[in-house]
């Protein structure tokens, strides 16, 4: 910066400068709608494209030379236009065959499918089995903002599987406008593999490698999620409670207490997970709140007693276990690996 700048600069008052900075935010807010409306425009012409290949009877004259000989075609006549190598022309046709199922709801879907970027798309072609699948992760991906490392992250797991599949009470526990949300942030088994610890790792070790890995565990948790805080704090009368990890979830508009045992499950901590539910209720709910909700997550439960547990309470709770893939071996040291360790584990997957 010369020093004819600083001393424009210098003169300028801050109602000025103000203006100079809501101009450049204007422009580039427009420069991301823009680039919205693009790939908005790009998604439904691909969604077109693929159904005139997959309906064009060009493919049984021309054979195995189809996709070629219509990638040379179309180049020539828009040789500016990107997209329509050989290999992307089957990506599109792939596209619309996926979602042909959902036909039924073509303009909301066209919509929904305009907001994920093509190469993300792609990568759900490649990765999902089926249509309700694929959906699945266009939705997390405009819920969660998902870059497509994220994203193929989600999908080299079994995110879609495990999605709801907690054994709760949600269904009588909750209003109806809420039950959906809360199964959506209860899987069954949450997934740990982002955890480094040794086979005969204690609770609080545990507990200390979530913490450590919070920002992971709030992706496994699911969307919306604001971490409140850890061996949170509750008077209750003459007592003090600690709860595990206190969550708000932003997308059911409530609180979301979770309790961590490293055991099976027992139905003692049904009656402990109500308690701290029925507390957080009365000392933190708001009447802008929803009703608190419950998690417990347990090394293994057995789903008969797990639900005659969950059902002999009125309050919302949710029992998943979780899964723990990436154990030292047993002759490694027997404590939790030192933060430094941690992140140095942490840079290394970047």
């Amino acid at each position: 910066m010369t020093k004819q700048t600083n001393k424009v600069l210098s003169i300028m008052d801050n109602d000025y400068l103000k203006w100079i900075a809501e101009l450049s935010k204007k422009y580039r807010q427009s420069q991301i709608k823009a680039a919205i409306h693009v790939n908005s425009e790009l998604i439904s012409y691909y969604f077109y494209l693929g159904k005139e290949i997959h309906e064009s009877s060009f493919k049984k004259k021309y054979g195995n030379q189809f996709f070629e000989s219509l990638s040379n075609g179309m180049r020539n006549k828009l040789p500016d236009a990107k997209g329509f190598s050989p290999r992307n022309l089957r990506y599109v046709e792939k596209f619309y065959t996926l979602y042909k199922p959902k036909l039924s709801i073509m303009q909301q879907l066209v919509a929904q499918l305009s907001m994920v970027p093509w190469g993300h798309h792609v990568i759900i072609i490649d990765k999902c089995k089926n249509v309700d699948q694929a959906l699945f992760f266009v939705q997390k991906t405009i819920e969660n903002n998902w870059s497509r490392a994220v994203l193929l992250n989600f999908l080299d797991t079994d995110l879609y599987e495990r999605n709801g599949k907690s054994i709760n009470n949600f269904k009588t526990a909750l209003p109806d406008a809420d039950k959906d949300l809360a199964k959506e942030i209860t899987k069954d088994p949450y997934s740990f593999n982002f955890l480094t610890l040794e086979k005969k790792y204690s609770e609080k070790e545990l507990k200390d490698a979530l913490i450590a890995n919070i920002q992971k565990f709030l992706l496994e948790l699911g969307t919306g999620f604001a971490y409140m805080g850890r061996e949170y704090r509750l008077p209750v009368g003459q007592t003090e409670q600690f709860l595990d990890m206190l969550f708000y979830n932003t997308n059911v508009h409530a609180y979301v207490v979770v309790e961590v045992k490293v055991t099976d499950f027992k139905p003692d901590y049904i009656g402990q997970l109500g308690t701290y539910v029925v507390a957080v209720d009365h000392i933190l709910k708001t009447e802008r709140d929803e009703k608190t909700i419950g998690i417990l997550i347990c090394k293994g439960k057995d789903e008969i007693l797990a639900r005659y547990s969950v059902d002999s309470s009125s309050q919302p709770l949710g029992i998943s276990s979780f899964e723990l893939s990436k154990l030292i071996p047993d002759n490694f040291k027997s404590s939790l690996p030192t933060i430094e360790e941690l992140e140095n584990e942490l840079s290394k997957n970047k």
